[in-house]
């Protein structure tokens, strides 16, 4: 019996939302089905996706996606919500903690992306890393703003996942084109 060639086998990807109120089903998730109408327009390849509504809990975020990287072998961990001043803001720590290197170029864009549209994007303190061999993306927590935030670092994203390990990702290029350096 031989094993599936890593190109037939799906792309494991967390969609994380962090929302005390969505958590205790006071009202509806919105982000997280945002993260996951975006991919789906944007990767041309089989994927499955490990989806979970958490509170603003920092232990609780930290341990999420340990599992999803370490457990559910996640290439690729998207989350929302969670990012901005208010006290119990606290994904980009539970993140950082969860991490072994930091990817500051993805907050940097994120932020200069959301900026053309609000000026408060400098509020948002969304942050990108690289635990094993997934790539963890923190995303805002509006709709909108997810969807802009995704497309503007998506071109990235599958060569960063080449990279660290993980599997080959293909974009659908009427939506986002990957960069690969010629050869990859």
């Amino acid at each position: 019996m031989s094993l599936p060639s890593q190109a037939t086998v799906p792309a494991r990807i967390g969609i994380v939302t962090v929302s005390d109120r969505a958590s205790a089903g006071i009202y509806e998730d919105l982000g997280g089905p945002a993260i996951r109408k975006t991919l789906e327009e944007i990767i041309a390849g089989p994927w499955t996706a490990q989806s979970t509504i958490i509170p603003d809990d920092s232990e609780q975020i930290q341990q999420t996606l340990c599992k999803l990287a370490d457990v559910e072998n996640c290439c690729l961990i998207v989350t929302t919500g969670g990012t901005g001043p208010a006290p119990r803001d606290v994904t980009p720590e539970a993140t950082a903690a969860a991490c072994d290197k930091m990817m500051p170029g993805f907050s940097e864009l994120m932020r200069a992306v959301s900026l053309r549209h609000v000026p408060t994007a400098i509020l948002s303190r969304q942050t990108a890393g690289i635990r094993g061999s997934s790539l963890i993306v923190n995303l805002p927590g509006k709709p909108s703003a997810i969807r802009e935030c995704l497309m503007a670092v998506f071109p990235a994203i599958p060569y960063c996942i080449d990279l660290i390990g993980g599997p080959r990702l293909e974009t659908n290029p009427a939506v986002v084109t990957a960069f690969r350096p010629k050869g990859s």
